[in-house]
């Protein structure tokens, strides 16, 4: 049987997409996963019912697409090694790893079609964003195989420009560290004013998990929500208030801009 979907390597994130795909109905012998970890293969197989192989070069040599599942710094020998087992039948490969551009990766194996995407940790829970960027010679039945893929494990847009997956790594695949550390603060302020340290993290982690619930289904903008919660004069109205007094925007902005220049810095150095 021909394989339509192959994974080079079987870590979490690969996990993550092959449990949303089965879940979605998925036929997992059309499934394959590549790994050198023979246990890692096997729990893959055993959970999943997937397909696995050792080789590299036995598990794509059908393949319609391939996801590059491998960390950033053995992307290059990965790709390297593809290029003339699919030289024939060209299969498009989607890279799910930072700071790789899809132009090094083309480079690589040979003038692929590549699809370049952003997931963010969330994903392990199906509940993730990923922003996808696809090279020129990728078709539109290539781009809705890639867009379903990712869908598998949450939400994702398209982005025209390579160069915003640098934002987008920026905003959404570091944003959850900063949410965490949110939380993290509430939690620690919390028990500093007398709460009980498993009633503080209650606290912080539902308020969270209530707001981003919140901002996802409403129809207004976050900073309309923001305001029908403040009452003037009120409690929320005391803390934003110390919060624009120590201009934390303009720390977040700062934050934010050194995460997307650190990620194309990144794709400098992967790529040289």
């Amino acid at each position: 049987m021909k394989h339509i979907l192959t994974f080079i390597g079987g870590g979490n994130m690969a996990r993550s997409l092959i449990g949303g795909l089965i879940a979605r109905g998925a036929d997992a012998n059309r499934i394959t996963v590549a790994d050198p970890l023979p246990a890692q293969l096997e729990s893959l197989q055993r959970q999943f019912a997937v397909r696995v192989s050792a080789s590299n070069d036995e598990a794509v040599r059908d393949a319609e697409v391939i996801v590059l599942a491998v960390k950033p710094q053995e992307m290059r020998t990965v790709a390297e090694g593809l290029g003339t087992v699919v030289a024939a039948h060209r299969p498009l490969l989607v890279s799910v790893a930072a700071g790789i551009r899809a132009s090094d990766i083309q480079r690589w194996c040979g003038g692929l079609p590549v699809i370049r995407c952003m997931p963010n940790r969330p994903a392990l829970q199906g509940c993730g964003m990923t922003g996808l960027y696809a090279t020129a010679n990728v078709s539109e039945e290539q781009r809705k195989s890639a867009f379903d893929l990712l869908s598998a494990v949450g939400a994702a847009v398209w982005l025209e420009q390579e160069a915003q997956l640098d934002a987008v790594t920026a905003v959404s695949g570091s944003g959850p560290a900063y949410f965490f550390l949110l939380i993290e603060m509430l939690e620690q302020t919390g028990v500093a004013l007398g709460l009980p340290a498993e009633v503080s993290r209650q606290l912080a982690v539902e308020t969270a998990y209530g707001s981003g619930r919140m901002a996802r289904e409403a129809a207004e903008s976050a900073a309309v929500l923001r305001e029908q919660v403040t009452s003037k004069g009120g409690t929320t109205a005391a803390a934003l208030q110390v919060l624009e007094g120590r201009n934390v925007r303009a720390i977040f902005a700062e934050a934010i801009t050194a995460a997307a220049r650190r990620s194309a810095q990144l794709a400098d150095e992967f790529g040289a």
